[in-house]
């Protein structure tokens, strides 16, 4: 088995694969992570099992660290070479719609579980990501401005909100020199 560091051309590969999968598990779809991992492995240069399973774990902690949806099953492993980020840059300029897509709203499947209420650990007092996964996720928010698609997004709802580009001024009573209040 290979063990050293995966190539880039293996980076794309892998990386490819979980945005199916991804797109497929937003959209409802089934799909088998096992026979994704089969098909991919003959692509790869003698990895293992084990190592694309735990790829894909560094691809969701990637996604976690750019605000992105990931993959439930693949819990995000944040020990992950920089390369790999780069992966998952050249996968979203090659696919700019996956960026702006609006989140799809899912009919009721008749026998479907309902959906995890608790997912994760609890929220430290902090505010911020445990410190191995800081100096990881700083990075990668240096790579991407997160603010400036987060600032586009708030743009947007304000223009959609109210069905139109105008909207009326929202008055914050609370925040007003004089209180309304007789």
């Amino acid at each position: 088995m290979s063990n050293g560091p995966w190539t880039d051309e293996e980076n794309d590969l892998i990386v490819a694969d979980y945005f199916a999968m991804l797109a497929d598990d937003i959209s409802g779809r089934r799909y088998s992570k096992a026979e994704h991992r089969r098909a991919l492995l003959p692509l790869l240069n003698n990895r293992s099992e084990g190592s694309v399973e735990f790829k894909h774990q560094n691809i969701s902690a990637v996604l976690k660290g750019l605000g992105e949806d990931w993959i439930p099953g693949y819990k995000p492993a944040f020990n992950f070479q920089m390369t790999l980020v780069d992966a998952v840059a050249r996968w979203l300029a090659l696919n700019p719609a996956w960026l702006g897509r609006q989140p799809v709203l899912q009919p009721a499947a008749g026998l479907r579980e309902a959906a995890q209420i608790w997912i994760g650990p609890p929220p430290t007092l902090s505010n911020q990501p445990p410190p191995q996964e800081l100096d990881q996720m700083l990075h990668i928010a240096r790579k991407f401005d997160v603010a400036g698609r987060d600032e586009r997004n708030r743009a947007l709802g304000r223009a959609t909100s109210s069905g139109s580009a105008r909207s009326p001024p929202f008055r914050c009573w609370n925040c007003a020199d004089e209180d309304p209040r007789p």
